[in-house]
């Protein structure tokens, strides 16, 4: 278990000229397929409006959109030596990510299962996860120079994250988490919890979002913010709140990784010196190029314009 880290220690801005971006968590091979409705939970068969194989994982979608955004990205992530690492690497190192793998133990890349409907419901099936790697594993001195290099250090949930994000508290670098749908209570997320100086998650599991979002203010957190769908997103500061709408999206095709791509578009606006409320528009308005992308990542140079 990570503990909290000393806020004093935290308060570091790094300097202007270094605006390499180091992600640690995971990246998957998927099988998307989209359905008109997701399945009642009966025997019965459906036909699919289609399905592809893609990149996939929380880590592999920050990256591969900071990258389309013009930012230097290392990942460092889990990859097996099977065909579907081969294809992940392929696919992260085309998009101007600089991958640290570590070998999966068991050589099998993790897998999962996309469920789509029209309206970006999503059931995420887990086909393989990866087994434990060691904490400190061949790659690790790159890692650790990777971190020390960096403007920016997002640490995702996955297990074999951990020791990059006890590291970070460790340097007293800022932690970018992401909670994803955290209900507020969930033991496996303390760590991200407690080491977090800027926090992101959704408010679909959270019974009060702005009081989880005061709490971790007090607890020693500078930026949190909360994401609601089409209802727009809201960020909370010493400052205080600031809501701002999501950006309409007429023609959807994918919303796999809009929340990675809201993370990847404020990041990429904090770097630049935008204020928060200018980030958060950044955020929406990126992720809303990705719904429009069959993957993770805008297919086009447009998100750098």
């Amino acid at each position: 278990m990570t503990a909290a880290a000393p806020r004093e220690a935290l308060a570091e801005t790094p300097p202007r000229d270094r605006d390499e971006v180091f992600v640690a968590g995971p990246a998957s091979w998927n099988r998307i397929v989209r359905l008109d409705a997701l399945p009642e939970p009966s025997p019965h068969t459906v036909f699919a409006r289609d399905s592809y194989d893609t990149v996939g994982g929380t880590s592999a979608g920050k990256a591969l959109n900071l990258a389309a955004l013009g930012r230097s990205v290392t990942l460092r992530t889990v990859l097996g030596t099977d065909d579907d690492g081969t294809r992940v690497r392929s696919v992260l190192e085309s998009g101007g990510v600089r991958v640290l793998a570590e070998a999966s133990p068991d050589g099998r890349t993790e897998s999962h299962l996309n469920l789509m409907d029209h309206d970006g419901g999503r059931v995420s099936v887990y086909l393989r996860a990866p087994g434990e790697v060691p904490a400190a594993g061949a790659g690790w001195d790159a890692a650790v120079a990777a971190l020390d290099a960096a403007a920016a250090v997002v640490v995702d949930l996955a297990v074999a994250a951990l020791p990059v994000l006890d590291l970070a508290v460790r340097r007293g670098r800022d932690v970018w988490v992401d909670l994803h749908d955290y209900d507020g209570a969930a033991d496996f997320h303390r760590p991200w919890v407690e080491a977090g100086t800027h926090v992101f998650l959704s408010s679909d599991r959270l019974p009060d979002h702005r009081a989880f979002m005061g709490a971790r203010l007090d607890a020693g957190a500078r930026l949190v913010v909360c994401t609601h769908g089409t209802r727009g997103a809201t960020a909370l500061t010493a400052d205080g709140f600031v809501d701002v709408p999501a950006q309409a999206v007429e023609d959807v095709v994918d919303t796999n990784g809009a929340g990675d791509a809201f993370v990847a578009g404020f990041l990429d606006a904090h770097l630049r010196g935008e204020p928060v409320e200018a980030a958060m528009r950044a955020g929406a308005v990126h992720a809303a190029r990705v719904v429009r992308s069959p993957g993770l990542a805008p297919l086009d140079a447009a998100a750098r314009d």
